[in-house]
């Protein structure tokens, strides 16, 4: 029987219990670099300047079909070119303005599959 699989919690912190860096389970990790590669816009990490994927600069466009098209193509794109050898994305979809918690803010529903497990997974983002 394989090993559990332990990786860095994301932000990085210390557990207090441990004293050592907190860690987390593989499906919360893949979870959070994705809610970290959403957020990131491009440019804004020196080490990796095409990292990341622009929604935020969307955020002033108004949630209307073609934010929704453009958040979906965006969002495919950079799933597949950094996260492609952890995850499968099955879909994503922008929420309709009332199902987000803020009235100026954007959700985006990631559904995927991890590629080790065969797992099912979802992740919301919101942007504000």
């Amino acid at each position: 029987m394989a090993a559990e699989r332990h990786d860095y919690a994301f932000p990085f912190r210390i557990d207090p219990a441990s004293r050592q860096a907190a860690r987390v389970g593989y499906e919360t990790h893949v979870k959070q670099m994705v809610i970290q590669l959403l957020l990131t816009s491009p440019g804004e990490r020196a080490d990796l300047p095409e990292f990341g994927c622009g929604l935020r600069a969307l955020i002033f466009a108004g949630n209307s079909d073609a934010l929704s098209a453009t958040a979906q193509m965006l969002v495919q794109q950079a799933l597949a070119r950094w996260l492609s050898e952890h995850l499968t994305v099955h879909k994503v979809e922008v929420l309709p303005p009332e199902a987000a918690p803020e009235e100026n803010e954007v959700v985006v529903r990631v559904e995927y599959v991890l590629v080790s497990t065969g797992a099912a997974e979802r992740v919301d983002v919101q942007v504000a």
